[in-house]
């Protein structure tokens, strides 16, 4: 990878950091204010609701640091080691816990009338897509390691289908 899209990355990863640290200091307190004047048969969802958004800040923080610290090893062209599973692992987990909460805030808000049934439905979708892409990204996981097995203890020069560059 380029020194400029390496940049581009990071500065893309960095502006997503900060709008993920704004929305937990700033649109999670303004939530949970727009949140106390809810009806009492509806006042259930406001803790649950504001702590899935919180969680799932988090979440997405942890992916952003894991995917940073990627990229620092693809400069290296340490990527494709074993150190580098951690931080896919640690992706991989982060994007499991995104979807459980997901479905956790469509448990949450599917009783009652606090929103429409659809609104639910989109919830479990969302939750489904997210799976998704954690699976998606254990497969890559896994041909990366067997990539690393297949090419363990063969000298660099025989590396014909190696297409990293340092």
């Amino acid at each position: 990878m380029g020194k400029l899209t390496v940049l581009a990355l990071r500065a893309v990863l960095v502006v997503l950091l900060v709008g993920s640290v704004f929305v937990q200091a700033v649109m999670v307190p303004l939530l949970a204010i727009d949140l106390q004047d809810l009806d009492a048969d509806i006042a259930h969802v406001r803790t649950p609701t504001l702590v899935i958004a919180v969680l799932g800040m988090v979440t997405v923080q942890v992916v952003l640091v894991c995917v940073w610290r990627l990229v620092t090893m693809v400069r290296r062209g340490t990527v494709f080691s074993h150190a580098a599973f951690r931080y896919v692992h640690f992706v991989i987990g982060a994007m499991v816990t995104a979807a459980l909460l997901v479905f956790a805030l469509g448990a949450v808000l599917a009783p009652g009338e606090a929103v429409p049934p659809g609104m639910v439905l989109l919830l479990g979708g969302a939750a489904l897509a997210v799976l998704g892409v954690a699976l998606i990204v254990l497969v890559l996981r896994c041909s990366s390691a067997c990539r690393e097995s297949f090419w363990a203890g063969r000298p660099r020069k025989q590396r014909t289908g190696d297409t990293c560059r340092r």
